[in-house]
């Protein structure tokens, strides 16, 4: 019964959060514009971050009170390799990761019947593939071992301040957002990749499990794997006597 409240409650999350990323770019454009800067310059950047850094911020806390809920099967996988989740393991991701899928669904479907008309166009479908296939899938693969990686410097050898950690991980986040865009959107979030997917009836092609799914675990696993042997100390051993 804990697995499957646990999964319920990722979903929720999940849901909240593929309604929420949409609203990162309203805020910021409205932020943008309120202060008279352009969008697209440095201080539009910074705007976005530290809306994204808020963002962030609130569902690392609400997953926190909730026992550790998450809204990405890739940050849950990569932190279940490194050991860094104790309560997870095969069978709860095996529940975990399709709740969160349909999470993304009712996420995406929400936002698209609430947004406004005059902010409709940050709506783009989600993420998509824009190059050929292998080169998207090896691009969705490298930048989600990369916002792994950044996760785990942050939790392992980052400032004990958590809003300094969260902000550091929306640079990253915003950064590999900026650098994966010609690639596949990106998504570096199976999971948000999913709800938008399903909504342009995408979602069941092997393509796209292939580039959403499959490379972003790949990804994720081998961020563990590196942090495993690099940034965590290693176990004290007791000394005979």
């Amino acid at each position: 019964m804990g697995a499957i409240k646990g999964a319920m409650v990722d979903g929720i999350l999940t849901c909240m959060w593929v309604f929420s990323v949409p609203l990162l770019g309203v805020f910021s454009s409205i932020i943008a514009a309120y202060v008279g800067v352009e969008a697209m310059s440095i201080a539009g950047l910074f705007i976005t971050i530290n809306v994204a850094a808020l963002f962030m911020l609130t569902f690392s806390l609400i997953g926190a009170a909730c026992g550790g809920a998450s809204f990405n099967p890739a940050t849950t996988i990569t932190l279940y390799t490194a050991g860094l989740k104790p309560d997870a393991s095969l069978m709860s991701m095996a529940l975990r990761f399709p709740v969160q899928a349909a999470g993304g669904v009712a996420g995406a479907m929400a936002i698209t019947e609430v947004m406004p008309k005059q902010y409709r166009y940050v709506l783009r479908g989600g993420p998509s593939l824009k190059v050929d296939l292998h080169t998207g899938a090896i691009a969705e693969g490298v930048l989600t071992f990369f916002i792994c990686l950044a996760l785990h410097f942050v939790l392992l050898k980052g400032p004990r301040n958590i809003v300094l950690k969260v902000w550091f991980l929306a640079v990253a986040t915003v950064g590999l957002i900026m650098a994966g865009g010609k690639y596949t959107g990106p998504s570096m979030n199976p999971a948000n990749a999913y709800g938008w997917a399903y909504l342009s009836n995408r979602h069941a092609t092997w393509d796209f499990f292939y580039v959403y799914w499959i490379c972003p675990f790949i990804g994720a696993t081998l961020a563990a794997l590196i942090s495993k042997f690099l940034l965590q100390a290693p176990p004290i051993k007791d000394k005979k006597a």
